[in-house]
C-alpha cells in the first residue's frame, strides 16, 4: 500500500460523513496519473504554491494602496491568514484540511494590481466585465503553464465560488469563503487603526462586546463560532447573531475605510494608471512580452490584455506606467 493510499484510508475512516474524500474526488479536466505520496489534493496545493500567480501576490494591494509601513497586508499574507483560519475551522468540523487548504491558497490568484480599485477598473474596460474570483480561476485553468496547473474540481469550484451570491459545492469551499470573510474584516480593521483612519471607540458597540475589543479575540469569536453553529451539519455558517455582528462590521469598513476614507485619496491614480496601461497595450500589442500573445488559447486582444495587466503587482504597474508615459532623464537615456 502506498503511502497516498494509507492517508486515503485514514480520511475514510476519520473524516465527517460531509468532507469531501480525495478518492472521491470528480477528477481534472486532464487525467493524471497518481502520486504514490500525496492525495490529490495536496498536490494542487502544492501546485498553487508553485506557481508564479502566487509568488505575485506578495506585491499586490489588499487594501492600502503602495503604503509605507512594513506591516500593512499584501494579497499574500491574506491568502496565508485565510488558510489559517480555515484548516483550523476544517479541523475542528473534520473536514478534508488538504481540499480546504488548496481553496484558499488559490482563492485570490486573480486579484489585480491596486485592490478592488484596480478591479473596478478593469471591470469597467472589458467587455462582459472583470470578476476577481472568475480571473482566479482562469489563472489556474489557462494561464498558468500549458494547460494550466489542472487542479481538480472541487479545488477550482472553491476557488470560483468564494466570494459572491453562489454556494460552493463542497463545506470545504464553504469553510473558505467564510474564513475570507472573517480574515478581510479583522485584519482591515487592524491595518486601518495602525493607519489612524479610524479608532478603537468607533468601532460598532454592540458587535465589540459580542465579538471582542482585540483582534485575536474577534478572529476567535468568530471561528468558534463558525465551529459550534456547523458541527455535525451539512453546511457551514455563522450563528444568527455573530453572522449579523460580522455583517455590521463589515459595512462599517465600507462605509469608514473602503469607501470613505482619505485612505483611498489614491485609487483615482490607480485607476488612471490601469486604464492607461490597458489603452496603451491594446495600440501595441507587442508590450505584451512572452507570455502573452493576441491568439493566446484562441483569446481576443483584450481579453489578453486584460490578463496582462490582472497578472501585473502594484510596483511592476507603476514602473511600467513611468516607463510608457513619463519622460525620462538625461541620465536614464544614456
Amino acid at each position: 500500500m502506498s503511502i497516498r493510499q494509507d492517508y486515503q484510508r485514514f480520511e475514510a475512516e476519520f473524516l465527517s460523513p460531509y468532507a469531501v474524500k480525495s478518492q472521491d474526488s470528480r477528477g481534472r479536466q486532464h487525467p493524471l496519473p497518481p502520486c504514490e505520496v500525496r492525495t490529490d489534493f495536496q498536490r494542487d496545493r502544492d501546485r498553487i504554491i508553485h506557481s508564479k500567480a502566487f509568488r505575485r501576490l506578495k506585491h499586490k494591494t489588499q487594501v492600502f494602496i503602495a503604503p509605507e509601513g512594513d506591516h500593512y497586508r499584501t494579497r499574500l499574507t491574506h491568502t496565508l491568514e485565510v488558510a489559517q483560519i480555515a484548516r483550523t475551522i476544517a479541523r475542528a468540523l473534520r473536514l478534508n484540511e488538504d481540499l480546504t487548504e488548496a481553496i484558499a491558497l488559490g482563492h485570490d490568484l486573480g486579484h489585480t494590481p491596486f485592490g478592488h480599485a484596480g478591479e473596478q477598473a478593469l471591470n469597467e474596460l472589458l467587455a462582459g466585465g472583470f470578476r476577481h474570483y472568475e480571473q482566479s480561476l482562469r489563472v489556474v485553468d489557462v494561464l498558468e503553464g500549458d494547460q494550466g496547473l489542472n487542479l481538480t474540481y472541487e479545488v477550482r469550484d472553491g476557488i470560483l465560488k468564494h466570494t459572491g451570491d453562489a454556494e460552493p459545492e463542497t463545506l470545504e469551499g464553504m469553510v473558505v469563503k467564510i474564513s475570507d470573510r472573517i480574515a478581510y474584516i479583522n485584519h482591515d480593521i487592524d491595518d486601518a487603526l495602525r493607519a489612524g483612519i479610524i479608532k478603537a471607540e468607533e468601532l460598532p458597540r454592540d458587535c465589540v462586546e459580542l465579538l471582542g475589543r482585540e483582534h485575536s479575540k474577534r478572529i476567535n469569536s468568530m471561528v468558534r463560532d463558525t465551529i459550534e453553529y456547523s458541527l455535525g451539519q451539512p453546511r457551514v455558517a455563522m450563528s444568527p447573531a455573530v453572522g449579523d455582528a460580522t455583517k455590521k462590521l463589515r459595512d462599517f469598513l465600507f462605509a469608514s475605510v473602503y469607501l470613505g476614507s482619505q485612505a483611498q485619496r489614491e485609487e483615482s491614480k490607480a485607476r488612471f494608471i490601469i486604464k492607461n496601461i490597458f489603452g496603451l497595450v491594446q495600440e501595441r500589442p507587442e508590450l505584451l512580452g512572452r507570455d502573452y500573445s493576441p491568439d493566446l488559447k484562441g483569446d481576443d486582444l483584450d481579453r489578453v490584455v486584460a490578463d496582462f495587466v490582472a497578472g501585473m503587482t502594484d510596483r511592476y504597474a507603476i514602473r511600467f506606467f513611468n516607463s510608457h508615459f513619463l519622460p525620462m532623464s538625461l541620465t536614464e537615456m544614456e
